[in-house]
């Protein structure tokens, strides 16, 4: 995943650039790292009833397929992703599955979604990016049905994720061009503060906010461990353009670091995160006049 705090700019570029090819390289481990998640948000669609469900920052689609599944011949489910690599991905695994899941390329801060059309909004990890987490929210809100339900999983802090950094830390004495993270910019723990995401949901209308920690185990085989890191986040994007001796100097020490969280041939960690979620509640009528 991306690691890096970038420009709103940057990130269009990023997402349909480096980060969306290793994404899709990837797939297949981060689609089995993050299971439980997708788990959790099958069960929110299946729990609610939904029927008219919006994935926000869908990538390859795994979590609309999984929404899809779980809102049964009834199901209406769009996926959205800023990623057009992403998104092609997507729609050929719906294709391959035969699910009705539809996707688009799209940023969701601005796109004319249908007012009113969505009885349900998910995401897994795919909220933190936004340049303007207000406008995103809001528009997500026109986009929503009167009491709509919105469930997204965002990651907690960095220092509560030592999986999530431990490559960027051990790379960083050798790799001094590494991206610094900006606290609060778009990136993968934009949504660390608590307070500041509620503050966001409300000035964007919606209600009934209810934010809750979650610590999920997350598991891969440790064959593709090296290819995880070298890939994706802050250090996958410097390696691209490293020389060889660099490259392998870096990888041995990173590997090494990621050895607290290898047990046999798998890699497991515990993946800190909130649970969001909030609904789309009626305006307040105005006050009538004396």
């Amino acid at each position: 995943m991306n690691a890096t705090q970038t420009s709103p700019n940057e990130q269009a570029a990023l997402w349909n650039g480096r980060a969306g090819r290793a994404w899709i390289d990837g797939q297949a481990t981060l689609d089995r790292m993050f299971i439980r998640f997708e788990d959790l948000l099958a069960d929110t669609v299946r729990a609610t009833s939904a029927r008219r469900v919006l994935d926000v920052g869908c990538g390859t689609g795994s979590t609309t397929l999984a929404a899809v599944r779980a809102a049964g011949a009834q199901g209406n489910c769009l996926g959205v992703d800023i990623s057009e690599p992403m998104v092609a991905v997507a729609r050929t695994r719906a294709a391959q599955q035969g699910a009705t899941a539809r996707f688009i390329a799209a940023d969701v801060q601005t796109h004319a979604f249908e007012p009113a059309s969505f009885d349900l909004v998910i995401s897994r990890f795919g909220v933190m990016f936004f340049g303007d987490p207000v406008a995103a929210f809001a528009n997500l809100r026109r986009a929503a049905s009167a009491n709509a339900r919105l469930q997204v999983i965002a990651w907690r802090s960095a220092a509560e994720n030592p999986y999530m950094t431990a490559a960027e830390r051990a790379a960083a004495p050798l790799l001094p061009n590494l991206p610094v993270r900006q606290p609060g910019a778009p990136g993968q723990f934009a949504f660390a503060d608590r307070d500041r995401v509620a503050s966001i949901l409300q000035e964007s209308g919606w209600g009934e906010i209810d934010i809750q920690p979650i610590d999920v185990a997350c598991t891969y085989p440790e064959k593709d461990l090296v290819g995880y890191f070298t890939r994706l986040g802050a250090v996958g994007q410097v390696l691209e353009d490293m020389d060889e001796a660099t490259r392998r100097r870096v990888i041995g020490t990173v590997r090494a670091a990621f050895d607290p969280f290898v047990h046999g041939d798998e890699v497991r960690f515990t993946a800190a995160c909130w649970m969001i979620a909030a609904t789309a509640t009626p305006p307040p009528c105005p006050a009538s006049a004396p």
